[in-house]
């Protein structure tokens, strides 16, 4: 079990600290944690957010724990050299093509939502969103028009194989939940969401255990805020699925609490909390590491099929929140360590 650790930035080394410290707790054996220098700490040390030691390191491991990335004092660099970039970096480079975002509200946190308790204390839900095509890794530039204005342009596109793939891996997600499938696109306007629908409709046919249904984008996110609770699995692109889970995070309340994960083929993936850096917090031990520690437990799930040991994370956590423990982003006021020890107490 060897975990590649990819701290970061901001909160990042301090969320990350926790998430190990759980995972060591387990006493798994085989496990074997390296450690390396991504985003904007990697950049300072070795002039690239993603250089190639860290690349080795992460295509050595199993998995991948990741912190975050981001320091708006790096800014003035080049797109190429930003923190941010280590991220699309990794998912390019390992073919991370499929992102998990679970969305659920623990008991008793209900009233953290800005939606009514009755309707937040139905989330739980699962969006998966497809990490390495569409409008992101497509073709973009800028030209000048005719008559002298400027004309910014980017390229939306998806081969029918990376539908396929994502549609399958919605499904079976699916299968192993309540078997509803909800496909969201925006098939009326664009073209490339046509070819999604018409590729998800031909994957449903092998499971016919699943419940498909299609949804435009805008009434996805409508329907999000007005019942989000009839919701179980979503599937859709990249830059729908980007948007609609930060959207899906704030229904439940606090992103403080919410994991993901990022899926090659196969089992090998990357594991983050969906929240940034945090550079107004950084360093003063305040930052929620939940996230992170959930994102431990997926980790364990996907990558090396360890459901009992996931649970019991995911549990510790419930019963730490239960206990009333609670960071800053949850109007509590433990901090970093305090909550690491109360999951560790309950683990």
């Amino acid at each position: 079990m060897r975990i590649a650790v990819f701290a970061g930035d901001g909160i990042g080394p301090e969320v990350t600290e926790q998430a190990l410290r759980v995972l060591e707790k387990l006493e798994l054996p085989g496990l074997e944690l390296v450690e390396g220098d991504v985003g904007g700490a990697a950049y300072r040390k070795h002039g690239h957010p993603l250089p190639a030691q860290t690349l080795d390191i992460a295509r050595s491991a199993d998995a991948i724990l990741f912190g975050a990335v981001g320091d708006f004092t790096l800014d003035h660099l080049e797109r190429a050299l930003r923190p941010e970039q280590a991220v699309l970096g990794l998912r390019k480079e390992l073919g991370l093509f499929a992102n998990l975002r679970p969305a659920q509200v623990f008991a008793g946190l209900e009233d953290l939502s800005t939606l009514r308790p009755e309707v937040s204390g139905k989330i739980d839900l699962l969006i998966v969103r497809e990490l390495t095509g569409d409008v992101y890794f497509g073709e973009k530039g800028t030209r000048t028009l005719e008559d002298g204005r400027r004309q910014g342009w980017d390229m939306m596109s998806y081969a029918e194989d990376e539908v396929r793939r994502i549609a399958h891996v919605g499904f079976k997600a699916a299968q192993g939940r309540s078997k509803k499938l909800c496909s969201v696109d925006k098939a009326n306007v664009l073209e490339t969401s046509q070819l999604w629908r018409d590729v998800v409709i031909e994957v449903s046919a092998e499971y016919p255990d699943v419940e498909l249904s299609h949804m435009y984008v805008d009434n996805a996110a409508m329907q999000l805020v007005k019942n989000p609770g009839a919701f179980d699995v979503i599937v859709t692109g990249n830059l729908f699925g980007d948007i609609l889970s930060d959207q899906a995070s704030m229904c439940v309340g606090s992103i403080g609490l919410l994991a993901s994960a990022s899926l090659a083929e196969g089992t090998y993936g990357l594991y983050e909390p969906i929240h940034g850096s945090a550079p107004d917090i950084a360093g003063k031990g305040l930052a929620n590491p939940m996230a992170t520690i959930l994102s431990a437990a997926m980790l364990l799930r996907h990558s090396f099929g360890l459901e009992e040991p996931a649970a019991r994370i995911e549990a510790a956590v419930a019963a730490a929140l239960a206990a009333g423990v609670k960071g800053g982003d949850l109007g509590g006021n433990a901090g970093t360590k305090e909550i690491g020890d109360a999951v560790l107490a309950h683990l």
